[in-house]
């Protein structure tokens, strides 16, 4: 039921560990499985998905091309009926313009909004005057494909597509927190 929100390597080991937890070389396979797992999540810098969305016209637009644009992108999840999801958005809002300045950073606001709720996103977007990218993704198709569950969730995404940080929740302040992740970024 929850194989969805594994990934690859993660479904692989999964089987394996199934598949073959009576054979008599089970306990040198195991520890080298895992061995091999937690290598290969420890050293791999996760990109954005390949994930189709829409823009608010209904459009199909690729996710990770607005993460390739040789800047910062910062990739905020969020829904209408999610309080602290418009809270950080609208804290983002307040300091954006300093952002776009000093880093070239776009925000791109992608609202998991199912069909019964979707209606509300632009009623709210134009509302609020949000100067940034939003998308929609009704069947939480990059949330699944990010592993990701609860909302708000932040992806920081470099110059070079690769995620480099993320954060679940939202209080007070984080937006300076990520506004220094950014600026630790351009210093390497």
């Amino acid at each position: 039921m929850y194989i969805y929100f594994f990934s690859e390597s993660e479904k692989l080991v999964i089987f394996l560990t199934f598949k073959l937890h009576n054979t008599t070389n089970m306990k040198f396979l195991i520890p080298f499985l895992l061995i091999v797992f937690v290598t290969s999540m420890l050293s791999a810098q996760k990109s954005v998905p390949d994930v189709d969305v829409q823009d608010l016209e209904g459009k199909r637009v690729n996710l990770k091309e607005y993460t390739n644009q040789g800047h910062f992108t910062i990739l905020s999840f969020w829904a209408t009926w999610c309080k602290p999801c418009k809270t950080e958005l609208d804290a983002i809002y307040e300091i954006y313009p300093d952002w776009q300045d000093e880093f070239g950073v776009e925000l791109v606001a992608v609202s998991i909004d199912d069909s019964r709720t979707s209606r509300k996103v632009i009623p709210m977007v134009e509302q609020k005057n949000w100067p940034y990218t939003i998308l929609t993704d009704s069947n939480q198709n990059v949330q699944r494909a990010l592993n990701f569950r609860s909302i708000p969730q932040t992806f920081l995404v470099n110059k070079e597509g690769q995620i480099i940080y993320s954060h679940n929740g939202y209080t007070p302040g984080a937006e300076y927190e990520l506004e220094d992740k950014m600026r630790a970024a351009m210093m390497e």
